[in-house]
Order: structure tokens, then sequence, then C-alpha cells
């Protein structure tokens, strides 16, 4: 008996610290509320029909519903090996979210990656967020929100191009790129630049299916500022297209964010083509933002954004969006959101994502929601 107590305390202890060496962390965010929005279509068509008010439970308010694993290895010398698996899913049917293959969703469809950090910056491998993402969330008073903001003028960009929105590819710029490998440099003085680069694999051509974007950001004095640059090679090819190299895919983007106390405000332009094929898809994008911190807890934003198409000048959009925020505890925090879209010609810019408008008309949304962090 008195063995069994022994062995039985080595394991305890063998355990312990094995468990205390790993810097492996289970983390993720659950964000649902409930959404009003005055116009809603069945699919992201620019002909598609009205189908009228709708009122439904809705995943990410804020940001989406995900759950990941990461963790770090010290290898010496300053010098870190990372991994990171992340997955968005939906929490009220608890489902994960689509991935790059058409219908197809992707337990890990926003992260799986394994790099190196230390002294000279940062290079990760595999799928990831894009860096011209990162650079139009952080110079964004509503950063980047599912509800009303830079991200939901993006998408409005993408479905003008013709996105209908059954896989994470999109025809213009990209949120997630998969393959690719990404090198974030250290900051000096405030600057830092983030390059990327994903291979395609296609045999015979070098440039097929391949992505590259560069980013330049400055933060100090109470200033963000970015500038961004995407090029995409074969983007959304169809299923028995082969990949040649064709540069079909092009976003420039340039935005900053300004901060004063308890005051913030931004402004942006992108602009987003074809190069391929200019005449069918040039499209500007326009934002601005103010918001306000009341106190640690809570805070106040709003933004304007404004599409339009350089080849028909009937088709433009234009988005106010205010939302507040208010943190119950570290974890967890309440918020409401409001929005109105004004869509002209065949635009069907969204006020939140996952939710498609009717194209053509003023749709008004709100959304009262909660999101705990874990």
């Amino acid at each position: 008996m008195k063995l069994k107590w022994i062995a039985a305390a080595v394991l305890a202890t063998t355990g312990s610290a094995v468990h205390a060496q790993s810097s492996v962390t289970l983390y993720g965010v659950i964000d649902a509320g409930m959404l009003y929005q005055s116009t809603s279509a069945a699919t992201l068509s620019p002909t598609a029909t009205n189908l009228g008010k709708v009122f439904r439970y809705k995943d990410g308010g804020i940001y989406a519903s995900y759950w990941g694993l990461k963790g770090s290895e010290d290898i010496g010398g300053g010098y870190h090996v990372n991994f990171r698996l992340q997955g968005e899913f939906d929490s009220g049917t608890g489902k994960f979210n689509l991935g790059d293959t058409p219908g197809v969703a992707a337990q890990f469809n926003q992260i799986a990656t394994v790099g190196v950090s230390g002294p000279i910056g940062t290079v990760n491998f595999g799928r990831q967020i894009v860096p011209i993402a990162y650079a139009m969330a952080e110079t964004d008073v509503r950063g980047a929100q599912y509800f009303g903001s830079i991200l939901t003028a993006w998408l409005g960009t993408n479905q003008a191009a013709g996105w209908q929105g059954i896989s994470t590819n999109g025809p213009i710029g990209a949120l997630y790129d998969s393959n690719a490998i990404v090198y974030e440099s250290p900051k000096f003085a405030g600057l830092s630049a983030a390059l990327e680069y994903a291979p395609g694999g296609v045999p015979g051509s070098f440039q097929g299916n391949t992505r590259e974007s560069a980013v330049l950001k400055y933060s100090n004095y109470g200033l963000r500022f970015a500038a961004g640059y995407y090029i995409g090679h074969d983007t959304n090819p169809g299923p028995t297209t082969v990949p040649t190299g064709l540069a079909n895919n092009r976003l420039f983007y340039v935005g900053a964010l300004y901060t004063y106390h308890a005051f913030s405000v931004s402004a942006s332009y992108s602009n987003g083509r074809n190069p391929a094929q200019p005449e069918q898809v040039n499209l500007d994008l326009y934002s601005a933002g103010l918001g306000y911190q009341f106190s640690p807890t809570f805070q106040v934003t709003s933004g304007v954004y404004y599409l339009k198409d350089r080849n028909n000048s009937a088709n433009k959009s234009i988005e106010v969006a205010a939302g507040a925020e208010y943190s119950l505890s570290k974890a967890t925090l309440v918020y409401g959101q409001v929005g109105h879209v004004n869509n002209r010609g065949t635009m069907n810019q969204p006020i939140t994502y996952g939710q498609p408008v009717a194209p053509g008309m003023g749709t008004t949304a709100v959304m009262l929601g909660i999101r705990h962090v874990f």
C-alpha cells in the first residue's frame, strides 16, 4: 500500500512538472445576440429579391465565435517556436464555418500555423489572417467588427466584384490565405513591416494561384498609420479552370487612426480591382470613424463607409453604423449596435457579416448581444 502511495506521488509530481513546462493554451470567444434587419435576401446575388424583415439569433455581433490552441517553446537566444490553431464556429448551431473549398466547413478555418519568433522578427507558415486585414482593423475606429465596419464595407466590395460567400476565397484582397509564409519585422521607432508570400503549387506555372502582399505600419504618439498592397493570381478560379498565373485580384489600402485622451478618429481609402479586367471590377472605398471612451468599461464607436463603382456611377453604397460596449468583467461584455445602409444600383453592401441585404435599397439593422472570452 505504501509503495502505491509513493508511485502515485511520483506520477503526480512528474505530471505537474511536464504541465508546468508546457505553454499550450486553450482559448476562445463566444459572441452572440439577437438581430433585427428591415430587409433580407437569400443570397449575395446582385439580383436577389427582398424577402422582407428578419428577426433572428445571430452569432458574431462584434467578431465571430471561435476556439483555438496556441503554444510556444523557448529554444534559447531569445527565439521561440510557436504554433497556433484557430477556427470559427456558429454558436447557434455548433457548426464550423467555411474554409477555402466552396460549401465545405473547416475546423481551423482561420489559423493553422507554425513559426519562429525572435529579435529579428517573426515568420509563420500555414493558413493565417493576412497582414492587410490586420492593418485595416487597426486603423478603423470600429475595429473591423462584424457589424458596420471597414470589414463589412470590404465584404461589400467583394460582393460587388462577384463573391457569392460560399468560401473564404474572395476576388478583392483576402481575409485568410492558405499555404502562406508571413514575415513580421520588429518595431523600430514606431515603424514595422509585414511581407507575405503564398506559393500556389501549380505544376508548370510558378505564379499560378500565388498571393503576395506587403504592409507598412507606424504606431506612436497616439497615431496609427497603415499602408498595404495585396496582389492575387487566379483568385477564385472555377472548378474546371486551370490556374495560369493571371493577376486578377489587387487591393490597395491606406488608413490612419488617431487617439487623443478619450477621443479616437479614423479615416481610410482603398481601391480594389481586377487588373486583368479593370473595366469590370474597379471599386473605391472611403471610410471615416469617431469613438469616445467614457470609462475603462464603457465606449461608443461610429463609422461611415462609402463604396462606389468606378465603371458605373449608378452603383454606389453608403453605410453608417454606431455601437456601444460595456464590460461586465474582464471576460464578458454586452453591446448594442445600430446601422443603416443605402445601396444603389446592384450594390448590396451588408450591415453585418452573415446576413445578406437586398440589393439597391435602404436597410436598417439593430443588434443586442453578449461576448465572453475564455
